[in-house]
């Protein structure tokens, strides 16, 4: 007997009251699940199950889904073990260069509670309190044949128009830059201009900014250009100019 699938309900948009854009909306949603690129952040042994989960045997790209070398083309980040808190400043800079929709897994049980790190003061031990994630595949470590579910799983959540994560970061950033101050020290910025972006797809509310983006503010400092000097026999040149 053919199985038949069970038709996904996606949430009903009020604010889009012509019925073609819901049609539109629901066309958008599954082309974007159904070609996805993936940044994968091997920080711990979960990565040992990503080659069979990408190559010949279990092949997720039959899922529409393939690996990308830059985040600002990656749709989805994964993070695949435990997290030092070294690691974890790397981590939110990817994800924050990462162009919207954008999506978060973590694999392996440290992601969700530290795991076996979890007495290390040197291990971030919820990754959610830093980022939003859109699922966690919990193991240690995970079979590709538990990977390649949850990509279903995601796969449905965008469909469906539940995989909203990204939205939650920019309504509730000073929420997210708190606990990351509170890890980093008060003094941490990243380049993105994440109250832009915010305001940019329409997702600034009240928890957008507050006393910690304040903090931010403070400190922030705009992006230079690096200096490249080059020794030519005894002179120093620096972008043309000469120094003697």
């Amino acid at each position: 007997m053919k199985e038949i699938d069970n038709p996904i309900e996606a949430p009903v948009d009020q604010s889009r009251t012509n019925p073609l854009a819901r049609v539109f909306d629901e066309l958008v949603r599954f082309c974007r699940s159904r070609s996805m690129f993936m940044l994968h952040y091997c920080t711990g042994c979960g990565a040992i199950e990503l080659p069979p989960a990408m190559t010949s045997r279990f092949d997720m790209e039959r899922l529409g889904i393939q690996p990308m070398v830059t985040p600002r083309q990656a749709d989805i980040l994964l993070i695949t073990g435990y997290v030092s808190i070294k690691t974890l400043k790397r981590v939110i800079l990817t994800y924050e260069q990462m162009g919207s929709p954008k999506y978060v897994i973590g694999i392996c049980s440290c992601t969700v509670n530290g795991g076996m790190y979890w007495q290390s003061y040197a291990t971030a031990k919820q990754l959610d309190q830093y980022l939003p994630v859109d699922l966690y595949i919990a193991g240690c470590m995970p079979r590709p044949e538990a990977v390649l579910e949850g990509m279903r799983k995601l796969m449905d959540r965008i469909r469906s128009g539940e995989a909203d994560g990204w939205k939650d970061y920019y309504r509730r950033y000073d929420w997210y830059l708190g606990n990351q101050q509170h890890l980093f020290g008060d003094d941490w910025q990243t380049p993105a201009d994440v109250i832009g972006e915010a305001s940019h797809y329409d997702l600034a509310e009240p928890g957008t900014e507050g006393e910690h983006t304040r903090l931010l503010q403070q400190c922030q400092k705009p992006l230079e250009p690096q200096q490249t000097f080059f020794q030519i026999g005894g002179s120093l040149e620096k972008k043309g100019e000469s120094h003697e």
